[in-house]
């Protein structure tokens, strides 16, 4: 009796080498792209930064004061919402050199309507909460971008309080004029740019799964913009609530 044992036994899963491989590769370019895309946004933001403070210790606080007095205030304002559309609008196209150019005229005019505030606090003052907010900023960023909890919930309650806090602020600027509603705003607003810092962090890292080699600039630089947002108005919260006036 002859037995043909050939393939009878072949019980050895298939296994797909090449697929197995793509993956790996897929998944070290997506880590690749995410440092890349998180790296640039704090430069990005970094550099503006440094445009805000050159503009703040150029210009004379007096004339910028003149500057934002009247009618000049509104097209101040009118023209920063027209570059933060533009950009947007530039991002979505994927333009980054355009978005890079708004993104530095808008960090310019930033610094210049807060060269006033070298009017209201002293240097000193000045100094110590740029460099409390700075370090603020840096914990809850590294918290955003280690932290395997998911923030998005959190973010969207932070955004909705957000909202809230604007309001209220023009209605205490407009009606109100109570000075202990300005400091109850500026102490919730503490907590809500410290919140909004780490969940902007963690947005970031996770734009990688639509990143690719063409569009990293435009994310970092929207990556780039809400940090900025975070951090300039984080240190103004703090300088009203901790800044010494003259």
């Amino acid at each position: 009796m002859e037995y043909n044992n050939q393939n009878n036994y072949n019980t050895t899963p298939s296994y797909n080498y090449d697929a197995d491989t793509n993956t790996q590769q897929q998944q070290g370019l997506k880590a690749t792209l995410c440092e890349e895309v998180v790296l640039k946004s704090f430069l990005f933001m970094v550099g503006a930064l440094l445009i805000t403070a050159c503009a703040a210790l150029t210009i004379s606080p007096y004339a910028a004061l003149r500057l934002l007095s009247g009618g000049s205030f509104y097209v101040i304002v009118a023209a920063e919402l027209g570059i933060v559309i533009a950009s947007n609008f530039a991002l979505r196209k994927n333009n980054a050199i355009l978005a890079g150019i708004l993104f530095t005229a808008y960090s310019y005019l930033t610094g210049v309507t807060l060269s006033i505030i070298f009017m209201v606090y002293t240097t000193a003052s000045i100094v110590t909460i740029f460099l409390t907010t700075a370090a603020i900023f840096a914990i809850m960023a590294v918290y955003g971008l280690v932290t395997k909890t998911d923030l998005s919930r959190v973010g969207n309650i932070l955004l909705m309080a957000l909202i809230g806090i604007i309001i209220i602020s023009f209605v205490n600027i407009f009606l109100l004029h109570s000075s202990m509603l300005d400091t109850a705003i500026s102490a919730i607003g503490v907590l809500i740019f410290v919140g909004l810092t780490a969940y902007d962090t963690q947005k970031i890292k996770r734009m990688v799964a639509v990143s690719n080699s063409q569009n990293v600039n435009s994310l970092a630089l929207f990556g780039a913009f809400e940090l900025y947002l975070d951090f300039i108005n984080l240190f103004l919260k703090l300088l009203s609530l901790l800044g010494k006036r003259k």
